[in-house]
């Protein structure tokens, strides 16, 4: 009975103690990032140590990280108007899409995103790509973070930069060298409405060979970014 005791007492200190570290480690990497732009995202180096070990460096991603002024203001305007347009506005969370998945999840029996900017950051800054609920509980609490210490133009910097845009493609610059051979900050409206239409599946969807589907979506951004505010 006594060992039983002390085992248990044993394991609410390691966990306490476990559940503090992490604590202390999240803060700590969240405030490193708020000053420091990083070299790398958990995916990228996943990808970069599975390109060395199967030995075909020219499947290793592009990263190139860019300030918010390096890059485009069409392309800036053109992201909130596609992926969240109350990014300003909201807290990590917007509650208004979350609650129109809901919807549609029960109404069409079909699961759409709901995950904004801030959430979409948290997720590619410090989590790798899988699909479990401990990914998605880390996810939230990764979102509250970031959103009490980074500034929104800080979080909309590193989402700019860390976003997936395709196969072996991370982040703005990279997406727009391989798409239009120029820089991210000299993209037009048109190339910049184009490149942000195929953000929610770019893996699936094409900006060198878009769908009318994917057209269509680019005329909608290309109204709506007349609405958005310059970050």
């Amino acid at each position: 009975m006594k060992k039983k005791k002390k085992f248990l007492s044993w394991l609410r200190k390691t966990c306490l103690k476990i559940i503090i570290f992490l604590f202390c480690f999240t803060i700590i990497q969240v405030l490193i990032i708020k000053y420091i732009n990083p070299p790398f995202t958990p995916n990228i180096a996943w990808e970069w140590a599975e390109c060395v070990f199967n030995k075909q460096p020219e499947k290793c991603p592009e990263y190139n990280f860019k300030k918010l002024e390096d890059i485009s203001p069409h392309l800036r305007k053109a992201v909130l108007a596609a992926e969240d347009q109350r990014f300003l506005s909201h807290n990590g969370f917007d509650f208004n899409e979350i609650k129109n998945a809901v919807k549609t999840l029960f109404k069409e029996k079909k699961l759409r995103g709901a995950s904004t900017i801030s959430m979409q950051t948290a997720r590619s800054l410090f989590l790798l790509s899988s699909r479990s609920v401990f990914r998605k509980i880390a996810e939230i609490y990764y979102t509250v973070l970031i959103e009490m210490f980074w500034s929104k133009q800080r979080i909309f910097e590193l989402y700019l930069n860390s976003v997936d845009w395709g196969t072996n493609v991370t982040g703005a610059e990279a997406a727009c060298q391989k798409y239009y051979s120029k820089s991210a900050k000299n993209l037009t409206p048109s190339q910049a409405a184009l490149m942000t239409a195929i953000l929610p599946s770019p893996h699936l969807w094409s900006v060198k060979h878009p769908s009318e589907y994917i057209k269509t979506r680019q005329a909608q951004i290309m109204k709506d970014m007349r609405l958005m505010p310059l970050l």
